[in-house]
Parts: structure tokens; C-alpha cells; sequence
């Protein structure tokens, strides 16, 4: 699971737009497996099948009467039997929980189906590749939760998801490899505990430390603590380490 982590405006939902076709781009490239993406219809198919796309508003990608006929509208687009088509459909609401809303409009939903149904839509395509922007965005937290544990859950199950976010605070618990974005460019990657050692790097990208980071810095400067800036970043982790520390 891959984080793009950068403030508001930083470049992330462009970026997203060329990983599929959406944008194509004025100067250079984009690769998948190795192939360079062409941008007439056929070669567009191809890549959609390899690389879906859920946007940061469920609003801009769900436009059916019903949830079953946005959830089919992929796999009808490529050519799927009608039948093939009905086990993606019902397989996908499966997996996001939403199995039983065939019928119910989509407009009718709350904020977390809606991005239930969105996600449905592109895992009826069966692609490699999850990408999305900003997937808990306008959810309360519970909302957000669950969306990131059935992330979670596809990540587990061999689906590679890449997430868009300046949520801080989610990306060490989620994500294994982290790309640091500022005024449209690649500052800083690597894993987690890479990218949010480099406190210089995150706060001249305008974000901050994870919250346990944060305190763990201020325990350092006024009370003594001995973190040498390897701040723990979440939780659990900040409880490991302090169950060592007064051992």
C-alpha cells in the first residue's frame, strides 16, 4: 500500500489523473509494466483494466439510476458476457459490504456508501491497481475507518492500492512506502519512519508530524526524552516504546 502525502493543492489528484488516461500529460511519459501508455480507445481499455481509479467525491464517478447498473458499467464496457458481468457485480458489493443495495440509487446513500459503491465500481473491473484520491475525505470517523480497514483488507488479499492523503496521522498505519509531494514534485520517499524522520522535509512541505510524533518531539525538547528524533508514529508503537523505556 503506497501513500502520496502532500497539503491541499500539492499535485496529488493531477498526478492520479495521468495514472489511467484521464490527463494526458503535456511532457514525458507514463508506464505501466514497463509499456507506455497510448492514449487512442483500445490502448485506454487496456490500461482501465489494470489501473482503477476512485475519485476524491463518489458524486463524480457514480451516475446510474440504480447501484447495480453503475457497478455493471465497466464490465459491460469491455465486452463482458451478461453473466460474467452479474458475478462481477454481485462479487464486488460483496466485498465492499454493499451486497442487498442492487436496487437503492446512489444518490439516496450516505457518504460512505457512496465510496463503497465508487470502489465497487472499479473492482468489478478486476484491476491490478487501486488508485485513490483522498479516499477518506468527507467522512465522519467511523466512516473513515471502515473505508481504510476494506482497503486494508483488498491490500491483504494481493491488490496493490495507492492513496492520495495529507492525513498524517493515516499513513503509518496503512501504508509501506510513502512519496512526499510539494508545489508538484517528489521530495522525499521511502518507508513511513524514512519520510517522517525528515522533520525539515515534512514541514517544508506544510504538513506536520503524526500527533504520538509530535508529542514524542515535545517530550524530547522540555522533558528529557531520548528519541534522537526516531519518534514513534503511532500508538501502538509509541506504547511498545515506553513499556521498554521504564523496563
Amino acid at each position: 500500500m503506497v501513500a502520496l502525502l502532500g497539503k491541499n493543492g500539492a499535485g496529488k489528484s493531477t498526478l492520479f489523473l495521468h495514472f489511467n488516461g484521464i490527463n494526458e500529460p503535456k511532457s514525458g511519459d507514463i508506464f505501466i509494466e514497463g509499456e507506455k501508455i497510448k492514449y487512442d480507445k483500445e490502448s485506454l481499455i487496456d490500461v482501465r483494466q489494470k489501473v482503477g481509479i476512485v475519485f476524491q467525491n463518489p458524486d463524480d464517478q457514480l451516475f446510474a439510476p440504480s447501484v447495480e447498473e453503475d457497478v455493471a458499467f465497466g464490465p459491460m464496457n469491455i465486452g463482458l458476457s451478461p453473466d460474467e458481468v452479474e458475478k462481477r457485480v454481485k462479487e464486488s458489493l460483496i466485498a465492499v459490504g454493499m451486497d442487498g443495495f442492487e436496487k437503492k440509487a446512489p444518490h439516496h446513500l450516505s457518504g460512505g456508501q457512496k465510496k463503497r459503491i465508487a470502489i465497487a465500481g472499479v473492482l468489478a473491473m478486476d484491476p491490478d491497481i487501486m488508485v485513490l484520491d483522498e479516499p477518506t475525505a468527507g467522512l465522519d470517523p467511523k466512516g473513515s475507518s471502515q473505508i481504510l480497514q476494506l482497503l486494508y483488507k483488498l491490500n491483504q488479499e494481493g491488490m496493490t492500492i495507492v492513496i492520495s492523503t495529507h492525513d498524517v496521522d493515516l499513513v503509518p498505519i496503512y501504508a509501506n512506502k510513502v512519496f512526499l509531494i510539494n508545489e508538484g514534485e517528489i521530495i522525499k520517499e521511502g518507508s513511513p519512519k524514512d519520510v517522517f524522520y525528515d522533520v525539515d522535509m515534512i514541514r517544508k512541505a506544510n504538513l506536520r508530524l503524526p500527533r504520538v510524533a509530535h508529542l514524542a518531539e515535545i517530550l524530547e525538547k522540555k522533558n528529557g526524552f531520548k528519541f534522537n528524533g526516531d519518534y514513534p508514529l503511532t500508538i501502538g508503537e509509541a506504547r511498545r516504546r515506553s513499556i521498554e523505556y521504564f523496563e
